[in-house]
């Protein structure tokens, strides 16, 4: 009486693609809402006047209250999309770099969107808005890292994918050459934090982003097609082969 040997199954985990749509909608619902209850009033540039600034946190601490809440709701599922993706790079033979490069740029990016949200709560607080000096420097560390930092780590996460998705074959090319220049763009917006007219970059960056990896979530296959041959006459099935690494 043989033993039969049973193979490991996979969990392929949450669709990359619509996780890709929950952060996505999360977070522009959180611009949307927040620009509502706040009349039309949009979020002061950290780049405007002391006045400007202590007073729309002031007049509308309720607007920002949420938009804190949506994005930080919204950097949860773009963790988990980093950390799923980066495996299911793994499963497609992917060895090189990409998957790791995918998965701490999600990550970070999440983590940063996270933070800056934490300020954002900060800056609805009563307290706060006492101390003008300190709303301006909260202004400042949530855009610092909600804005620049939060683009710069989005598009590492954009890159981790594109590249190997196209070195292997993973993403049309037309969709993974423009997730490169996505990429590229985002990581060019680091200047921002020294010349303003750079600024424009980051919601040009942002969004595209988000766009691409949505794309890319649901057209990113969960296996690869693998060449059968024979060996002593028997013909090897991708039961039995593994991938070959991609470098």
């Amino acid at each position: 009486m043989s033993a039969q040997r049973t193979r490991p199954q996979r969990q392929g985990g949450p669709p990359p693609g619509v996780l890709a749509v929950v952060f996505t909608v999360l977070f522009a619902g959180g611009i949307a809402v927040s620009t509502a209850l706040a009349g039309g009033a949009v979020f002061p540039s950290p780049f405007g006047s002391p006045q400007e600034i202590l007073a729309f946190f002031s007049e509308h601490h309720n607007a920002v209250q949420v938009s804190a809440l949506l994005h930080f709701a919204a950097s949860v599922p773009m963790a988990i999309y980093a950390a799923t993706v980066s495996v299911r790079l793994r499963d497609l033979g992917i060895r090189a770099p990409g998957a790791t490069i995918a998965l701490a740029g999600g990550l970070l990016a999440a983590g940063l969107l996270t933070l800056s949200a934490l300020l954002e709560w900060a800056l609805s607080r009563p307290a706060a808005l006492t101390e003008p000096a300190l709303v301006r420097v909260l202004h400042d560390l949530a855009f610092a890292t909600g804005g620049v930092a939060h683009v710069v780590f989005l598009g590492l996460l954009v890159a981790g994918v594109a590249v190997p998705g196209l070195l292997a074959g993973l993403l049309p090319r037309p969709l993974a050459f423009a997730g490169l220049a996505i990429a590229a763009v985002a990581e060019v917006s680091t200047l921002t934090l020294l010349v303003t007219e750079a600024a424009f970059l980051l919601p040009v960056a942002r969004f595209t982003a988000l766009a691409w990896l949505i794309a890319a979530g649901f057209l990113l296959p969960r296996t690869r097609a693998r060449k059968t041959g024979s060996s002593h006459g028997r013909v090897t099935t991708s039961e039995d082969r593994k991938e070959e690494p991609v470098t």
